[in-house]
């Protein structure tokens, strides 16, 4: 029997949180990995949005993407699709802070000291886990230098998600990766190999942890053409 497709939303990249019009606070992520699982969604025949942070990638053919930049942005682009798709994948490496006051123009570079005051960025992944509807389901990616385990299974059930993804910060910029899987009642399990290759085998795994969405598919199909069809009409503007 074919299996039905899901509609998978996917968080990709970094984001930017600018200083002035020039500097900005980022990180090493290049997406790879979030690009990698968008086009392993789309390789088993599931619809995916994927919504990335500045990259230097091309998104992969099938995916109706969205680019954004801040965190801000990424939240507010989140929002409004999460509601239309059964899975969400949070493979984004959202910066964590975001000065507290942005310049207007370039700051003059000074002889002395400066200081920069960062406040928290948004926690997109606790906001879309905590206004899931019934079936819904939500994967995050934890990026851990200690106690990597523990950390990511702190992270799991602090966030109440139903499967989360432990990799290591040297997998951020590189061609390929070894991570981890952790599923409540089941246990870790490694995954090793390219990107796209390590995605194929995420999605393989992640698929049962979505049968209640499977089944209740038809419950958001509509809502997802209508929203379908309501970007294609404001892209083509």
């Amino acid at each position: 029997m074919r299996q039905r497709r899901l509609r998978i939303l996917v968080t990709a990249g970094p984001t930017r949180e600018y200083l002035d019009r020039v500097r900005y606070l980022s990180n090493e992520s290049s997406g790879r990995m979030g690009f990698a699982l968008a086009a392993a969604a789309l390789q088993r025949g599931h619809h995916v949005t994927l919504i990335h942070g500045p990259v230097a990638l091309r998104p992969p053919r099938g995916a109706r993407c969205v680019p954004v930049v801040s965190a801000r942005e990424m939240l507010a682009a989140c929002e409004q699709e999460w509601p239309a798709h059964d899975v969400l994948i949070m493979a984004a490496a959202v910066a964590d802070y975001t000065p507290l006051v942005r310049f207007a123009f370039k700051r003059k570079k000074a002889a002395e000291p400066v200081s920069v005051r960062l406040v928290p960025t948004v926690d997109i992944l606790s906001r879309l886990s905590a206004s899931r509807t019934a079936g819904q389901v939500v994967i995050g990616f934890a990026l851990e230098d200690r106690a990597p385990r523990r950390r990511a299974r702190e992270k799991l059930r602090r966030k109440r998600l139903d499967a989360i993804i432990l990799n290591p910060p040297s997998a951020m910029s590189a061609p390929t990766a070894t991570i981890e899987l952790l599923v409540p009642g089941a246990g870790w399990r490694t995954f090793s190999g390219t990107k796209l290759a390590t995605a194929r085998q995420l999605l393989r795994a992640i698929e049962p942890i979505a049968e209640p969405a499977l089944r209740d598919a038809s419950t958001h199909s509509s809502r997802f053409a209508t929203r379908t069809s309501k970007a294609t009409a404001r892209d083509s503007r």
